[in-house]
């Protein structure tokens, strides 16, 4: 049986965010990934691509082709020009190491300068994927405490929300939409149904947040809405 050529392959992505942002296009990925296999003398078969795509899973197009060809016994290296082109989750990560080190196929980075073809690069791989999963966890939790830490203080935190008017950086109840909100919230507890609110808001003559009518939508939002520090105390109940 004839010796299965096996084939250096380059992997890019960019998501939606990413292809604004200077360094990760996928030009740049691309000439990355050739400089290195021409500096390190490896003839690089193919460059796959995913655009607009997320790292969240591994359910990508260019992603699957490659894990297929890998489990095909054809792939002997990945390039990549950076690990969170590949994934952004430790756990994805360590599968896919496991994948390539069973078929006996390398990952290599660019920008970290790492070859899982080493127990070094191995390790080291594991290394920097655990903290940056760390470093993504910790910005979302100091995000997550600012964004609480504004609200509960009536502090515009984002789109300011039915029932407020917005002053500098503060969140000032809107009279007539506090009495919105709640007749909102008293007839969503007597069993009324969205598209009902809606109309009876239109009916009263509410002006919504946007356009000229209530919707569903908009109905669903106010009931799903977190009530902001304190404000809410001053609502007033008579519509």
């Amino acid at each position: 049986m004839a010796p299965v050529d096996r084939k250096t392959v380059g992997y890019v992505r960019v998501s939606t965010e990413d292809q604004a942002r200077e360094g990760v296009s996928l030009a740049a990925q691309e000439a990355r990934i050739r400089a290195l296999a021409l500096a390190t003398d490896r003839d690089l078969s193919e460059i796959v691509v995913d655009e607009g795509e997320s790292a969240k899973s591994l359910s990508r197009p260019g992603l699957q082709q490659i894990l297929g060809a890998v489990r095909a016994g054809t792939v002997k290296a990945i390039v990549v020009l950076k690990l969170d082109r590949l994934t952004r989750s430790v756990r994805d990560l360590g599968e896919l190491l496991e994948t390539f080190a069973k078929y006996d196929t390398a990952l290599i980075s660019v920008s970290e300068s790492l070859d899982t073809a080493s127990a070094a690069g191995r390790l080291m791989v594991n290394v920097l994927g655990s903290v940056a999963q760390w470093e993504r966890e910790a910005i979302s939790e100091r995000t997550a405490f600012a964004l609480t830490h504004k609200r509960q203080n009536g502090q515009a935190y984002s789109r300011t929300p039915f029932g407020y008017d917005r002053k500098g950086n503060a969140l000032v109840p809107n009279v007539a939409q506090q009495r919105a909100v709640a007749l909102v919230r008293r007839m969503a507890k007597d069993g009324a149904s969205l598209r009902q609110i809606a109309s009876t808001l239109t009916r009263r003559g509410i002006a919504p947040p946007r356009g000229r009518q209530w919707y569903a939508s908009g109905v669903r939002s106010i009931l799903n809405a977190k009530e902001v520090g304190l404000c809410n105390a001053r609502q007033t109940n008579s519509v």
